[in-house]
């Protein structure tokens, strides 16, 4: 599996720090108000840039890493908050697929999750990529590693109602803010992407108290698959 050009994105610096400490050849460029850095990573050419939190933050992102850049596949790194009740923080997520849990056009009929008059709406992760992420994450953190939906939306969900409506409604295995609109771009441009989320909380409420203290943890076993995965590929 060659790539030319590796995108790496992550929402928050928290993310991308690891990478961007371990950047060769760096260079750094601004565009539609987000800094991207190009350099070598593992011998491997990478683009890393943090997106800002959000759907539109991470999709214009996306399309600038693919159209400025060259970006042949896609990688967005970071943390999630679990709805998969087997799940715990610190355990990592690998998406199948994503999808936006709050497109709702159910009012004309359509399913929850489903973007009226498009053919896709869920969008299959490369299984290239997934197999790598799981490998990867199982030899770096052995038995945390799940791979399952990613579900994204405009909310940071706290509320268990809402987590258990996205579980038994929509299956997902985490939710968070960016990486369905990652996906719906990559496949828009025929890109493979994958996500890869650690937990940082349980998006029930508790999140005050979890969110703080284990971001940086789960954002340093985000980094340590991401890196595994490099230096693979």
């Amino acid at each position: 599996m060659a790539f030319g050009t590796i995108g790496i994105i992550g929402a928050m610096q928290e993310e991308i720090e690891l990478v961007l400490a371990r950047l060769e050849n760096k260079q750094t460029e601004k565009h539609g108000g987000i800094v991207y850095h190009r350099g070598d990573f593992h011998g491997k050419k990478v683009v890393l840039t943090r997106s800002g939190v959000g759907k539109v933050n991470s999709a214009v992102c996306t399309q600038i890493l693919i159209d400025r850049f060259g970006a042949d596949a896609v990688i967005f790194t970071g943390v999630a908050g679990a709805v998969d009740p087997a799940l715990n923080i610190g355990d990592i997520v690998v998406s199948s697929s994503s999808l936006q849990h709050d497109v709702d056009v159910t009012a004309l009929g359509f399913p929850r999750g489903t973007i009226p008059y498009q053919d896709v709406s869920e969008y299959a992760a490369d299984a290239r990529l997934v197999a790598l992420a799981e490998l990867s994450g199982e030899k770096v953190f052995p038995g945390r590693c799940v791979t399952g939906k990613v579900l994204s939306g405009d909310q940071f969900i706290a509320d268990r109602s809402a987590v258990k409506q996205l579980y038994e409604e929509l299956g997902g295995a985490c939710t968070e803010m960016e990486g369905a609109s990652v996906a719906q771009v990559c496949h828009m441009n025929d890109i493979p992407y994958v996500v890869i989320r650690s937990m940082s909380d349980k998006a029930d409420g508790s999140a005050h108290v979890n969110f703080a203290e284990f971001t940086i943890e789960a954002a340093n076993r985000s980094f340590a698959i991401v890196e595994e995965m490099v230096k693979a590929l």
